[in-house]
């Protein structure tokens, strides 16, 4: 059973899945609500403080930022950012960014309720698309990828220039 909440400003997306636990997505409401949510990223970034997090946040913020969260309850059991944006080869788009379950809840229905709430935000704001990067180890997260429609349009090339700075 699905049911989908919206209001000018917030949107809540809310899921009953296999253990009948009620869970609930919605927009994460700045910085000091965003900042409650690291031990969540350091899952995938251990070695990502609170101030270097806060301070990125505050840059990324201004250029539409925003994260959305799942969860049971006080709960969160995962996070992704998103940007909405502009390319000429694509015009308007939304990216999710760092898609992160926590590891007991992975597997359990909590990623795809955080691309079907991002889904359903990239059509309100009539984008022509959804993108994602992704590692290329992560094997794991691919498959999932696939399976949510996705699928490798190109390479994303890097060139390094502070390594220290790298997550």
């Amino acid at each position: 059973m699905f049911g989908f909440y919206s209001s000018l400003k917030y949107y809540f997306y809310t899921a009953i899945i296999w253990d009948m636990n009620l869970l609930t997505v919605r927009e994460l409401n700045g910085i000091d609500e965003m900042l409650e949510y690291l031990p969540i990223l350091n899952e995938l970034y251990p070695a990502l403080t609170y101030k270097a997090y806060k301070d990125e946040l505050a840059f990324m913020l201004q250029h539409n930022y925003g994260q959305v969260g799942v969860f049971s309850e006080n709960e969160c059991l995962g996070i992704s950012g998103f940007w909405i944006g502009n390319k000429l080869w694509c015009g308007k788009y939304l990216e999710l960014d760092n898609i992160v379950v926590s590891e007991k809840y992975r597997n359990s229905g909590v990623g795809k309720l955080l691309f079907d709430f991002l889904h359903r935000k990239a059509e309100e704001h009539n984008c022509t698309m959804l993108s994602l990067d992704s590692y290329t180890t992560n094997y794991k997260a691919h498959k999932m990828f696939y399976n949510e429609g996705f699928a490798p349009k190109g390479f994303h090339f890097i060139k390094i220039l502070k390594s220290d700075k790298v997550r």
